[in-house]
């Protein structure tokens, strides 16, 4: 049956061509490409991973600054209510009868005492609040970096994508070129 007829598929045709020694440099360029490719994957996953735990780390310590100030503003108008009755125990003090005004100048001198313990605290709550914060700002420092080396990253990918579909070798400068870039910004975020 040497007359017969047989239809090679594309991808037999593929086999038989590199087998025959054609076609290696384009399997090879598409081994090297996917090795490539894969490696920027995972490098991009921990580069997400490192950008999203910036802005969860940053949105804690805001959380914890803006509590730290609510509980400064609730000392402050605890401390503005023994003020108010600081200055009435003061007139009450002026206007009272004799025998009466020691009793209210021994509450004026007790509010006084009480407000200095209630500044102190709430002084105190604004001290964390602002530590928080700045707490907040070193966290997401590294963030707007690792946005910009996920972009080049990405950009890497797609090259690299193009480069396997057109059999160009000359993209895996521009795709190993923005890698690089990728890489450094991500080791300047943390600088």
């Amino acid at each position: 049956m040497e007359d017969e007829f047989h239809v090679h598929g594309a991808h037999e045709h593929e086999l038989e061509h590199a087998a025959q020694g054609h076609g290696g440099d384009h399997v090879a360029l598409a081994q090297q490409v996917a090795i490539f490719t894969a490696i920027l994957a995972a490098v991009g996953a921990v580069v997400s991973y490192l950008g999203g735990n910036t802005q969860n780390e940053s949105l804690m310590h805001k959380n914890e600054a803006v509590l730290y100030k609510a509980h400064a503003s609730d000392q402050w108008s605890f401390y503005q209510a023994k003020s108010t009755k600081a200055h009435l125990m003061s007139l009450a003090a002026q206007l009272a009868p004799e025998e009466k005004r020691a009793v209210y100048a021994a509450d004026l001198a007790r509010y006084e005492q009480e407000k200095k313990a209630i500044k102190a605290q709430a002084e105190a709550w604004e001290e964390k609040s602002r530590q928080e914060n700045e707490l907040a700002e070193h966290a997401f420092h590294p963030h707007h970096a690792l946005a910009l080396a996920m972009t080049f990253i990405q950009i890497s990918i797609a090259l690299a994508s193009v480069t396997a579909l057109t059999q160009r070798r000359w993209l895996l400068w521009p795709a190993g070129s923005s890698a690089v870039v990728g890489m450094a910004l991500v080791a300047w975020a943390y600088w």
